[in-house]
């Protein structure tokens, strides 16, 4: 599966800069920030603050993919809450 990349600019910290993502990576991002309420700008900024090292577009990647992964824990806890049965996909 091919997943393009595009470069968009966004302002953080007062500062407009290039971040290169894949596309399905842009529009999770967009999810997060209106589901959080915020603007992507705003959220990029709190990425970016936060990442420590490494660059900007792996920092955006890995918290897409821990939002994701955090959601994926919440829907296993409550089925397991209400009985319902959970299963795994297993890693090959």
């Amino acid at each position: 599966m091919k997943s393009l990349v595009t470069k968009r600019s966004i302002i953080i910290g007062g500062h407009k800069t290039s971040v290169s993502l894949e596309d399905a990576f842009w529009q999770e991002l967009k999810k997060i920030a209106e589901h959080r309420r915020e603007t992507l700008s705003s959220l990029v900024n709190a990425i970016d603050t936060n990442r420590g090292e490494g660059n900007l577009s792996s920092a955006i990647r890995l918290f897409v993919l821990e939002n994701a992964r955090a959601r994926a824990m919440e829907v296993m806890t409550e089925r397991q809450a209400s009985g319902a049965t959970v299963e795994l996909a297993q890693g090959r």
